[in-house]
């Protein structure tokens, strides 16, 4: 087979989740598949993180997002002999010349209209648009659909009533440089170069409003308030102001001096700061799937999630399950936990334990079975 797989942005600096899921897929395709061909369509970004090699080649186009994929990328997949193209970031070219299969990671966008839900830059309400349109048409189009988890299929027959089987659950994985750290060294070089604190829990949410940035940090307040100081929130990529804001409103300003930014955090070192953390933050009010909760797990970090969405589906009994709605109750969880050294321990075992049943390298055997179904081609033992 000739098979393409669209990774439009994983050559950007700054990759997002579902840049994550496309690379990571590819590589382990790479690394299992020596029988068939792979076409790799990227637009062009400075981080150059995949090699070709002898089944594998890489298009590189530049183009924005609407005009690379509707124009574009269909057709320059008509002049190659393929026999299928894959999409794997919510969206594809309505018109392609080949079969199309398409992972559509999450359907927030169509459970409400984005132009007024609250929350979002005009960015994000432009994407989301884009995405409401697209969607519709590829539920119709597509020859496969493929979405992260039995949470989100639900959603799809559910919002959409799509027929059952309609949609196909491929999970996700887990990278496998997240894993416990044992280099000391390594260790107080990473905490040199963000300036963590000694102790303190770690939360990477953004200005998504999913990702509940607001109660999460006012929760943490809250734990202070009723617990002491005794750690503080360490936060990725977000302007400090922005939180102070959200302080500010809850009247708990007072404890910005508990919340340290790092800015951004290249993913190759992100094992080390989940390893330190004493807690991992990750109560979303929504999430598909919920990939950061695994990479706590196997970095033998205790979890705090939320008990919505595809969490507790991933999560299992191997976390702290919350209700992301409530600052008060995430705050006495939080409380609960890091005054509990034997409930540490039981939640790092166990979280070790489950991050081990997803695998990146079970995500491409998944895939590969579906292409191979698709085109009605025999199943075969790949190495």
């Amino acid at each position: 087979m000739n098979i393409g797989i669209e990774a439009q942005r994983i050559f950007r600096t700054r990759k997002h989740g579902m840049d994550f899921v496309a690379l990571e897929l590819i590589r382990h395709l790479q690394r299992i598949d020596r029988e068939n061909t792979y076409h790799i369509f990227v637009n062009e970004g400075p981080d150059r993180c995949l090699e070709e090699s002898e089944n594998l080649t890489i298009h590189t186009f530049a183009g924005s997002y609407p005009v690379w994929e509707q124009v574009k990328l269909p057709k320059l997949v008509g002049q190659l002999d393929l026999d299928l193209l894959h999409c794997t970031s919510n969206t594809a070219p309505v018109w392609c010349p080949v079969p199309l299969a398409v992972t559509i990671h999450d359907i927030i966008y169509l459970e409400s209209n984005p132009l007024f839900a609250k929350g979002y830059t005009p960015y994000q309400r432009f994407g989301n648009m884009y995405r409401r349109w697209v969607v519709r048409q590829l539920l119709r189009k597509a020859d496969a659909i493929y979405t992260v988890s039995h949470f989100e299929r639900e959603r799809f027959e559910f919002y959409l009533e799509l027929p059952p089987g309609r949609v196909e659950v491929v999970y996700n994985g887990v990278g496998e440089h997240f894993r416990p750290i044992t280099d000391q060294s390594y260790l107080a070089d990473m905490r040199t170069k963000y300036r963590l604190p000694e102790r303190f829990c770690l939360f990477l949410g953004n200005t998504d409003p999913k990702k509940n940035t607001p109660n999460t940090v006012v929760a943490f307040a809250k734990y202070c308030q009723q617990f002491g100081r005794t750690h503080q929130l360490v936060v990725g990529d977000l302007e400090p102001a922005l939180i102070k804001s959200y302080l500010d409103k809850a009247g708990l300003g007072e404890y910005m001096d508990q919340v340290h930014v790092t800015g951004y955090i290249d993913n190759r070192e992100m094992p080390a700061l989940i390893n330190l953390a004493d807690v991992f933050l990750y109560p979303s009010k929504r999430e598909s799937f919920g990939i950061p909760i695994l990479e706590g797990m196997a970095c033998g970090t205790p979890v705090i999630t939320s008990k919505a969405a595809s969490m507790p589906e991933v999560a299992g009994d191997a976390a702290c399950l919350v209700d992301p709605l409530q600052p008060d109750s995430i705050a006495e969880v939080l409380g609960v936990l890091l005054n509990d050294t034997d409930m540490q321990e039981k939640l790092r075992a166990d979280g070790l334990e489950r991050a081990k049943a997803f695998s990146w390298e079970q995500t491409a055997r998944t895939s590969l079975a579906s292409y191979r179904r698709l085109l009605g081609e025999p199943e075969k033992e790949t190495a």
